[in-house]
């Protein structure tokens, strides 16, 4: 191995500032913190979140109840007359999609939505399917396959306490 010590760039290391050590350091008398007031009072300053007697942000924020933002679904939207890419006969899937360049892939769930028309049999395997555009894609002699299916939670019966 090559016998060589790193060095930081120049401009990279500053001396520090010491404050309150008199005329002649320039940071002397007050110490940087200006004639009196809270901020220049050993222990001085306001708390964190404190906004001059203003209501604070945390305060005027609702934080109860429940917040359905952690488990919402978002889609890749695709539309019938973007499926013009491919040859009749053709499987449309999530990675099909993703080798034509039509979506990300990145893109977790895929939704087709039914503006255009097709002329083309594709026999479509995505996680959701509008109603008008799998009227379409039947309509043009292909097939279609909806990956997601909705969890239905059936609630139990509440046992009777005699």
């Amino acid at each position: 191995m090559g016998d060589f010590k790193l060095k930081a760039p120049r401009g990279a290391t500053k001396k520090i500032k010491r404050i309150g050590r008199g005329p002649g350091s320039g940071h002397g008398k007050t110490a940087c913190k200006g004639n009196k007031g809270q901020n220049a009072r050993s222990g001085g300053g306001v708390r964190p979140g404190f906004e001059g007697g203003q209501m604070p942000l945390y305060r005027r924020i609702a934080h109860r109840g429940f917040s359905n933002y952690p488990f919402k679904k978002t889609y890749t939207v695709l539309n019938i007359d973007d499926l013009d890419v491919f040859v009749s006969g053709d499987m449309v899937s999530a990675e099909t999609l993703v080798k034509k360049n039509l979506v990300k892939a990145s893109e977790k769930q895929i939704k087709l939505l039914g503006r255009g028309d097709l002329s083309k049999k594709l026999s479509v395997e995505l996680d959701k399917v509008s109603e008008k555009a799998k009227e379409k894609i039947e309509k043009a002699g292909g097939t279609v396959k909806v990956l997601y299916t909705p969890v239905v939670k059936v609630k139990k019966k509440a046992k009777k306490v005699r």
